[in-house]
């Protein structure tokens, strides 16, 4: 009788915690928002798939993949160099890049969310030093909760971008099929269409320089303002 001992494969644990990470099961409400999708479809700006897929491209590209996938990637940096300062000095900023009283509370909450329940999972809490560094950030927004636990786990920077990229695609998608409303179908479409651009949107935003980093969006801004006195709403943002 022979016995064979397996071995883990190099890199999967991170892989797995990715996905756990940017799981849609993950609690920390992400499903209540739409980031003004919403309104764009109570606009009649949004009322078909091609629209639908126009209004988050435009986003992933112009806003996620230009500030927020950079300042991701910084902070994935400054986590895992200690460099806890910066960590700070980046979230700041992005809060003060929320440029609605929604938009704010979303990551704020989100964050909220996100740190209660990494400070109670022993595959983060356990790990030395992370619980104490991530509790010392006062009211972290999402992102930076979120890069915390991407860097204690050590998942390699691109796939970290390119799965946070895709869990905030999927979000909208999700949204879109709710508010459009649009078939699951065409769900899936959207999300094979999204998916194929963020490779070289992950590229670029390793690279993007701090001084070139913008979320210049007016229609977000506008769509999200006009959603936040919106009669009737499924959504939160």
């Amino acid at each position: 009788m022979s016995t064979t001992t397996s071995l883990p494969v190099p890199g999967l644990l991170p892989l797995l915690r990715l996905l756990q990470l940017a799981s849609p099961a993950l609690p920390v409400g992400a499903y209540t928002y739409s980031q003004g999708l919403e309104w764009a479809v109570e606009s009649g700006l949004v009322r078909t798939e091609a629209e639908a897929a126009a209004w988050i491209g435009e986003l992933l590209e112009w806003s996620l993949a230009r500030f927020e996938a950079p300042l991701l990637a910084r902070q994935l940096m400054a986590w895992s160099q200690g460099e806890d300062g910066e960590v700070a000095r980046l979230d700041a900023d992005f809060l003060a890049s929320r440029e609605t009283a929604e938009l704010r509370a979303e990551t704020v909450q989100m964050g909220w969310s996100l740190v209660r329940l990494l400070a109670e999972l022993d595959a983060f809490a356990a790990l030395p030093g992370w619980r104490a560094r991530l509790l010392a950030m006062e009211a972290p927004c999402f992102p930076t909760a979120w890069s915390a636990a991407a860097a204690a786990w050590q998942v390699p920077p691109e796939q970290a971008l390119a799965a946070y990229l895709w869990a905030w695609a999927e979000n909208q998608v999700m949204a879109a099929v709710k508010a459009v409303p649009l078939g699951q179908s065409a769900g899936q479409r959207l999300l094979a269409t999204l998916g194929e651009r963020i490779p070289a949107l992950v590229e670029a935003a390793l690279v993007l320089p701090e001084m070139r980093w913008s979320n210049y969006t007016p229609g977000l801004a506008i769509a999200s303002s006009r959603h936040e006195t919106q009669y009737t709403r499924l959504f939160r943002s």
